[in-house]
């Protein structure tokens, strides 16, 4: 990669956004989900990942988000380097690249615990690797079967891709990984029969902005009827494709899908910016609008995710606030051990969050939402001088029951 400004730019853009990550990890609590796969997840892969990682770097917030900030640099990297012959201008490229740094569900992938990133990473490494040499890594499509059950969705579209090629090896091998995926995890579809999709294209709408994810739509079904559908493309297609289909009739899990409908960023700035500059400057109004717009809501959006937790200072009832399951505990595991308080009892969830930050179990100190007793302990859990959520401590210890003969 040769050393000019645009090279330049893209690498202090990356820096700027990881120190802005690396910031908001002080701001998260594990969640109960989290601390789910940190202590019972056996072999799981996020179980290894978090728990070698705090084994070398002590049990705290840096150590277990850490290697997902890692692979998202590795991801923003990897699809750096995919495009540079994708657009005319190195300009065009960096504008690409940033709105795949800037996007809600790329950022929140970087901050969980989540296969997402992962899958995001490996998808790119594989492309990547194509790339360099125009072969297939077949040992490598082999590694992500045992890595997570999403990637079934690129062996599919790996398969739909093999049959435009007329690739024969491809398509077995393709098909093969595919059955055995399905085999081995199957897809993670629950709840009732009904109709599930305005739900997922609101998750969507989410993962990219609103505009954005719209004008993204568009992308795909234009280039999909008027335009050479690369790898890219089939991959996309196929995640919203299936995603989209299987929502019709039940709840899917979108992180399965999600990371490889990420990927097609570029597709859609390459489309945008055609679609822009065949136009003569009078009647380009409309599509600068659409731009702005779009550019705008993204922006915003990270904006919002940065500064989510000053949200609270706003808010009439900060309990209910929708990021609550990444929040309070750890200040409240703080709040306890300044009142000398290192065991509770509470209901599982909180209790496997608070074992995170080194609060164990005593059945005898019971920690509550509500007040049972006259003599609790009340507890506030502060952010800046609001009030977030109240707890009451009540020990069991502490109580002399009279028997009466």
């Amino acid at each position: 990669m040769q050393l000019n400004k645009y090279n330049i730019g893209f690498a202090g853009v990356l820096l700027s956004h990881v120190i802005v990550l690396i910031f908001l990890v002080d701001s998260f609590s594990i969640s109960a989900k989290e601390a789910h796969i940190y202590f019972n997840g056996g072999v799981n892969t996020l179980s290894l990942i978090t728990n070698f990682s705090t084994s070398i770097f002590g049990q705290n917030d840096y150590a277990l988000r850490i290697p997902f900030i890692l692979f998202y640099i590795g991801s923003a990297i990897l699809l750096y380097l995919l495009t540079d012959d994708y657009f005319k201008s190195e300009r065009d490229r960096l504008i690409s690249i940033s709105i795949f740094m800037l996007l809600p569900g790329v950022n929140s992938a970087a901050l969980l615990v989540n296969e997402s990133i992962i899958v995001i990473f490996g998808t790119l490494l594989y492309l990547y690797l194509y790339k360099l040499k125009e072969q297939e890594y077949y040992a490598l499509l082999v590694l992500f079967l045992f890595i997570d059950n999403s990637f079934a969705i690129l062996f599919l579209a790996l398969f739909f891709y093999s049959l435009r090629k007329k690739d024969d090896i491809l398509l077995i091998v393709s098909l093969s990984l595919f059955g055995l995926s399905m085999t081995l995890y199957g897809f993670d579809m629950h709840g009732a029969p009904r109709g599930y999709l305005l739900d997922t294209f609101a998750i969507y709408a989410t993962i990219f902005s609103p505009v954005l994810f719209l004008y993204f739509f568009y992308s795909l079904y234009r280039i999909g009827i008027k335009w050479e559908k690369d790898l890219y493309w089939y991959i996309s297609m196929t995640a919203l494709g299936l995603s989209l289909v299987f929502s019709l009739r039940q709840k899917i899990s979108i992180d399965d899908f999600a990371p490889f409908v990420v990927i097609a960023i570029p597709l859609m700035v390459r489309l945008s910016i055609h679609s822009l500059r065949v136009r003569l400057k009078e009647f380009r109004t409309t599509n600068y609008i659409l731009i702005r717009l779009s550019l705008g809501v993204l922006i915003l959006s990270f904006v919002l995710l940065v500064f989510n937790k000053s949200l609270y200072l706003y808010l009439e009832n900060p309990s209910k606030h929708a990021a609550n399951e990444h929040y309070i505990a750890k200040e409240l595991a703080t709040q306890l051990k300044s009142m000398n308080i290192s065991k509770v009892s509470t209901n599982e969830k909180l209790a496997l969050r608070l074992k995170f930050y080194g609060i164990e179990y005593d059945e005898n100190i019971i920690l509550s939402t509500k007040k049972i007793d006259k003599n609790d302990k009340t507890i506030n859990v502060m952010y800046k001088h609001k009030i977030i959520k109240e707890y009451y401590i009540l020990d069991l210890n502490n109580f002399k029951i009279e028997i009466k003969e």
